[in-house]
């Protein structure tokens, strides 16, 4: 049986706090499963060196797992004074998918940072970091949206894994999941099923055509229920709907 007795085609429960922190521009707790992860944006007036006079934004990401996150207490990655490969990778991830949501003229010379601290893994962080990464982004652009233009948010993201354990296709893979499951892979989509970002891998197996088919059509019904989520959580937060793309 799956976590939270779900079935192979289902994800985990998913909520998201608007507001979770008081200083930042927008800020979420998104909850997937027992995956907890909080996700900040700032807007600043500021571009990095190679976009300087160019009229067009930019938006970076940061990710951390906090200590005590897992089971056994991590070491924070500045006490050993680099990040990890990991670390590097997913949130490279983040920032390319979170861009992709952007008009990046629109924005002006102007950064937003989005930061993505897991304080509770259980399989996902990278993917519930995409997500409540665009809500996070979407609230700081509407609380400053009298500063821009045109709208800078012209897509709505989300994400998540799917996998092939035991010949079984199976959507949003917690950890006990993700750590003996024969092919990997991670989504990352727009509301309206365009494809931003899929990373997948053969981890202890191959997969099929069909198979591959059978993940990207589960994951795209996923991701249509995730984004109704994300909607909520905004409309909760009083962004108008008709705001949004």
């Amino acid at each position: 049986m799956r976590s939270f007795a779900r079935e192979d085609h289902e994800t985990r429960p998913v909520t998201i706090e608007t507001g979770f922190t008081t200083h930042a521009d927008g800020s979420v707790l998104i909850s997937v499963g027992h995956t907890k992860v909080i996700c900040t944006a700032f807007l600043e007036d500021k571009v990095p060196p190679f976009l300087k006079g160019k009229g067009q934004g930019w938006l970076t990401a940061e990710y951390s797992m906090l200590p005590g996150a897992t089971t056994q207490r991590s070491a924070r990655e500045a006490a050993r004074g680099k990040q990890s490969g990991r670390t590097v990778e997913i949130q490279r991830l983040i920032g390319r998918s979170l861009r992709a949501a952007l008009h990046m003229p629109a924005l002006g010379e102007r950064t937003i940072t989005i930061d993505c601290d897991v304080i509770q893994a259980d399989g996902g962080t990278r993917t519930a970091a995409v997500t409540g990464g665009w809500v996070a982004m979407s609230l700081c652009i509407w609380k400053n949206r009298q500063l821009f233009r045109s709208m800078p948010l012209v897509r709505g993201i989300a994400a998540l894994s799917v996998g092939i354990r035991e010949n079984r296709v199976l959507v949003d893979l917690d950890y006990e999941e993700d750590s003996g499951i024969d092919v990997d892979m991670n989504l990352v989509k727009t509301h309206d099923g365009a494809f931003v970002e899929i990373q997948g891998t053969g981890e202890e197996g191959v997969f099929s055509d069909i198979e591959m088919s059978k993940m990207l059509k589960l994951a795209q019904d996923a991701v249509a229920e995730i984004a109704e989520v994300q909607f909520k959580a905004l409309e909760h937060h009083g962004v108008e709907r008709d705001w949004l793309p």
